[in-house]
């Protein structure tokens, strides 16, 4: 694998940092989409023992049949309508469903490389308060990802507070993504600071820990 490392250069420059976020962060993209689909599979059947609508469950999962068990390699134009398609579903469904099909459409978007689709539809579940907080808080945490050095730090940093807290369990990879984006701005102290919290949690992802601790490693020479 490439040692993604390489791409911060001893300045530490605006846009080589930008570079490092995107490329460092399909690790995080990789982590939350796994966590993200337990969870959803997790709510999946709760829903389904909760008697919301079978003709929901139904429709859904006809739905996301062509990507979860393909014949082959699905296509940039197949993604892209069945994405569509369960975005124009989300717009009826019930809660659980609506959320489930708005996160696979991003998640369809972003593998073909459409990140403003895929950016809009996280911002829209992070910013969903009937959605469950964990599929609301690996949105942000997906938005956030991928809007370093296009949106506003300050707004990321604000989408990310809440879930940096001890108390959420994506806290680690917040943490992690916090220092990315301080490392954007240039504030080396900030990010070097939160990239030992991270190394020195026992309760983040190892991943985290091992990235947090090549990158302290890097930074400091």
């Amino acid at each position: 694998m490439v040692d993604i490392f390489d791409e911060v250069s001893e300045d530490l420059r605006h846009d080589r940092a930008v570079k490092l976020a995107k490329r460092y962060g399909g690790l995080l993209l990789l982590a939350a989409v796994l966590v993200l689909a337990g969870v959803a599979g997790q709510q999946f059947w709760q829903a389904r023992k909760a008697r919301l609508a079978d003709k929901a469950a139904v429709q859904y999962l006809a739905l996301t049949k062509p990507v979860d068990q393909p014949d082959g390699p699905v296509s940039p134009e197949t993604a892209d309508t069945i994405a569509q398609q369960l975005v124009d579903f989300s717009k009826s469904a019930p809660e659980i469903y609506k959320t489930m099909a708005r996160l696979r459409a991003a998640s369809l978007y972003a593998n073909a490389g459409d990140l403003p689709k895929a950016a809009l539809l996280w911002s829209r579940v992070g910013a969903d308060e009937a959605a469950p907080n964990l599929m609301r808080d690996a949105a942000s945490l997906l938005f956030a990802q991928h809007e370093i050095g296009i949106d506003n730090d300050a707004d990321i940093l604000a989408r990310l507070q809440p879930i940096v807290q001890e108390k959420n369990p994506y806290h680690g990879l917040a943490r992690e993504m916090q220092a990315m984006v301080y490392l954007n701005e240039g504030n080396v102290a900030m990010a070097k600071s939160l990239f030992a919290q991270v190394q020195d949690d026992p309760t983040a992802p190892q991943g985290a820990q091992n990235r947090a601790q090549a990158m302290l490693a890097k930074l400091n020479g």
